[in-house]
């Protein structure tokens, strides 16, 4: 069989082939699977797409209409996926439930470290030969107080990086996860997360209880001078009343890895290109902003998993198995989206 997939980076490219070696061909397309290329699909049993396909019941009935019958996405989330209409169209849809957490938690503390330390400004100045130390003064993490909103996973191996440093410990989710109490986390309410954290970091899905998480409420409840981390999901904070908090002179730094309406610029080359968000474009002026492409999944380690996961999704729905991969399968009722 001959596999589809979209939104295939570069670097994943012979990493993808070389996971269906042996069992299937991939057919490799650079561009994201929507409403334009969801036609190029036709024909194809199995369509593989990135976090960035936009699989609304509109994309998801021309899939049908031209064969498509298993959707693997390549990650984790899939509030990206109208699995109601994958299920009254009689589809299978797949994800990755899990993969190295470590990527991601490494690359949040990577976000953390730049902002707090004026990584970037420094290594752009010395560039140009500029030596000077002037607005680069950071703080020592060690003893102060992170806060961890989300402690699965990837919240547990952030939560042991800043145990590391000597750092205070708050936690907050649904479920407490006893791993990092063991570590000396105190599970407390979102209130008192934000008003005595000096790092907070976000590791929690996105839901609709989840959309805005930091707001402007949040944020006023925040330490002036507090770092923000999100490598999560980019609707977790409202970027309005980010750049409101940031023109007002708070916030010591922020490092992003994802936006709320990155769908159509990351991933993308829009060097040359006006950029139409005024939000996104305001937000990139600060100097103690830092925004990367959704990047933190991007080791070799993850992505491998990833694939190795997807591989195994696309065996067991051509074998009839079913795993706890599958969101979707003919007459089973689909998952809650994340």
């Amino acid at each position: 069989m001959e596999i589809i997939a979209f939104g295939v980076q570069a670097d994943e490219r012979p990493l993808l082939v070389k996971a269906f070696d042996g069992r299937h061909q991939v057919r490799c397309l650079d561009v994201f699977l929507n409403r334009d290329t969801a036609p190029i699909a036709a024909g194809y049993e199995v369509v593989s797409v990135s976090v960035n396909a936009d699989l609304n019941a509109e994309v998801i009935q021309e899939l049908s209409v031209g064969g498509t019958k298993m959707i693997a996405q390549r990650a984790t989330g899939y509030n990206n996926i109208d699995l109601q209409a994958a299920a009254d169209l009689g589809l299978t849809v797949g994800r990755v439930s899990s993969y190295s957490p470590y990527s991601v938690a490494e690359f949040a503390w990577g976000l953390a470290m730049a902002v707090d330390r004026r990584i970037v400004r420094a290594a752009n100045r010395t560039r140009n030969f500029d030596f000077r130390l002037d607005g680069l003064m950071g703080r020592d993490l060690h003893g102060r107080t992170a806060g961890v909103l989300g402690t699965g996973k990837i919240g547990e191996a952030f939560t042991r990086i800043a145990h590391g440093f000597g750092m205070n410990l708050l936690g907050w989710d649904i479920t407490e996860n006893p791993r990092c109490a063991e570590l000396g986390m105190e599970y407390v309410g979102q209130d008192r997360l934000f008003a005595e954290s000096d790092l907070i970091s976000l590791h929690v899905p996105l839901m609709d209880s989840t959309r805005h998480l930091i707001g402007a409420a949040a944020l006023a409840a925040m330490k002036d001078d507090a770092i923000l981390v999100n490598s999560s999901r980019g609707g977790l904070v409202d970027t309005a009343a980010l750049v409101e908090t940031l023109k007002a002179g708070r916030l010591s730094g922020v490092g992003l890895d994802v936006y709320e309406e990155e769908a159509g610029l990351f991933f993308f080359d829009k060097s040359l290109e006006v950029i139409h968000d005024d939000t996104l474009a305001r937000l990139m002026t600060f100097g103690n902003v830092l925004v990367t492409s959704h990047q933190a999944y991007f080791t070799e380690d993850a992505v491998g998993q990833i694939l190795d996961a997807t591989v195994r999704n696309v065996e067991d729905y051509l074998a009839g198995r079913v795993n706890e991969n599958l969101l979707v399968t003919p007459g089973q009722r689909p998952a809650a989206a994340r």
